[in-house]
């Protein structure tokens, strides 16, 4: 069986390779792994620890430096656990043994590794230091910055594991200089992250055209976001943030999707949500057309967008215009949707038009208690059209049908603007509103390969659109 291998010596004693493990033979244990390498990680009967389990609670460096080091093509585990769920370095450090525990560190190994008590090597360093009053593997641990504040099974810290007593007195003023210092460069750090995050925040709604009531918005859950991590940096405990839910009112095209997405990333950014994943739903993908089938479609899109933001749009076809006598569920699905609001497993957007809207709101008592921010989405000037066309023009990926075209210098937003101006109704502008741009960028192509002659070379103009081709995609769509 793994790990009962044993060779003969001239006396007949049995050598295993557990045993050379913990008597430090260094020869035998040699001799061992040389003639069947497969036992490098091999188990013991009883406690199901590797050679470097035993060679490391026992303090025998050479031996663990030689498997460290091994060349062979099994490599040593030096996470692997045994029957306590206990790794080597928690062997290392239930003993006493700094030297082991350092070469271990310096490997990579763990120092946050959990045995099955919750316990990590600091724990149990923590405790060989109470009964061997030597503080030696306590502080070989706090030099690769163990964390102090890690909790057990039990709730309990390594410092809280601490009783009155001289020992515990060292121990507990090594501990505390540590968290301290700790907290310190936590803080330090967070400060430093809090400022790129910001910084990251910025660059994403700096692809928002308009809405400046909801950017400061945004500006403002970013900034306060980021001072809690601050906070809690330096050891303060608050209460953590309501999940935001908000209801978006406004017509088609005003960018309410695109903000939900950039919203997704802000949340996850700042550790509101674990994933900037926006499930973006409608009342067919909620809705039953039977007794009985709407709950479970609503809870099945409700589990997928957990994490992240459930966006709702067009939310007021979940409630009819008039009551009939036929039974309708879009309100029964919004009752499922609101029972999970106060979870904080999920962030929901309510989408719509803002008059129509307001039916959703009035047909649920605590939709406003839940929905705290309501944003209203004006529709665009020709101004913020013609921004939201460079946008486009100048942050084209390559899965874009416009991915290498340009804009001819003589296409400025001002020009653009009173292009838009002239050849739309301010009826047309305001069904479309930014929905006007991909369509419109897609016939100004179509009408540059309708003006190009086939024996044309010049490879500036082949891909240069400019003011007569979006003039013509104009007259097209407005057609």
């Amino acid at each position: 069986m793994p790990g009962s291998h044993d060779y003969r010596s001239r006396s007949a004693k049995p050598v295993t390779i557990h045993g050379c493990a913990q008597s430090g033979d260094f020869a035998g244990f040699q001799k061992c792994l040389n003639d069947n390498p497969s036992l490098i990680n091999a188990r013991n009967a009883v406690m199901s620890q590797t050679p470097l389990h035993v060679a490391a609670g026992y303090n025998n460096t050479r031996i663990v430096k030689y498997l460290l080091e091994w060349k062979g093509l099994e490599k040593v585990e030096l996470e692997a656990k045994n029957m306590y769920g206990e790794t080597p370095l928690h062997m290392a450090a239930k003993n006493g043994c700094s030297e082991s525990a350092r070469l271990l560190l310096a490997q990579g190994s763990s120092l946050e590794a959990k045995a099955n008590n919750g316990m990590t090597p600091l724990h149990l360093a923590v405790w060989h230091a109470l009964r061997a009053e030597d503080c030696s593997t306590v502080n070989t641990l706090l030099e690769y910055s163990a964390d102090c504040s890690v909790k057990d099974n039990e709730g309990m810290t390594p410092l809280n594991h601490l009783s009155d007593g001289a020992s515990s007195e060292k121990l507990r003023v090594i501990l505390m200089k540590h968290m301290e210092e700790q907290r310190k460069r936590k803080a330090i750090e967070s400060c430093s992250q809090a400022k790129a995050k910001m910084d990251e925040f910025e660059v994403a709604i700096s692809g928002i055209v308009g809405l400046h009531d909801l950017k400061m918005q945004l500006r403002r859950w970013a900034r306060g976001m980021l001072f809690d991590e601050k906070r809690r940096a330096f050891g303060l405990h608050i209460a953590p943030r309501r999940p935001p839910h908000m209801a978006f009112l406004g017509n088609p095209g005003t960018g309410k999707t695109m903000v939900a997405r950039v919203l997704g990333k802000l949340l996850h950014m700042v550790g509101i949500l674990s994933t900037d994943k926006v499930t973006e739903v409608q009342r067919t993908d909620l809705v039953g057309e039977f007794v009985g089938h709407t709950g479970p479609k609503t809870r099945r899109k409700i589990s997928e967008a957990e994490g992240g933001i459930l966006f709702v749009d067009e939310a007021y076809r979940l409630i009819p215009m008039q009551k009939t006598d036929d039974k309708d569920y879009g309100l029964e699905a919004l009752e499922e949707i609101m029972s999970v609001m106060d979870s904080g497993k999920v962030v929901v957007i309510f989408a719509g038009y803002s008059e129509p809207m307001k039916r959703v709101i009035e047909s649920n008592e605590g939709f406003c208690r839940r929905v705290t921010k309501f944003f209203h989405f004006d529709d665009f000037s020709t101004t913020e059209l013609a921004q939201i066309l460079h946008l486009k023009m100048n942050n084209q990926d390559q899965n874009s049908s416009l991915y290498g075209f340009k804009l001819h210098p003589s296409c400025s937003i001002p020009a653009i603007a009173e292009l838009i101006d002239s050849e739309m109704t301010e009826k047309q502008r305001r069904e479309m509103n930014g929905g006007l741009i991909d369509p419109l960028l897609a016939n100004a192509r179509e009408s540059l390969d309708l003006r190009l002659d086939f024996d044309c070379t010049d490879t500036d103009g082949l891909v240069t659109l400019t003011m007569e081709d979006l003039r013509l995609g104009l007259r097209l769509f407005a057609r």
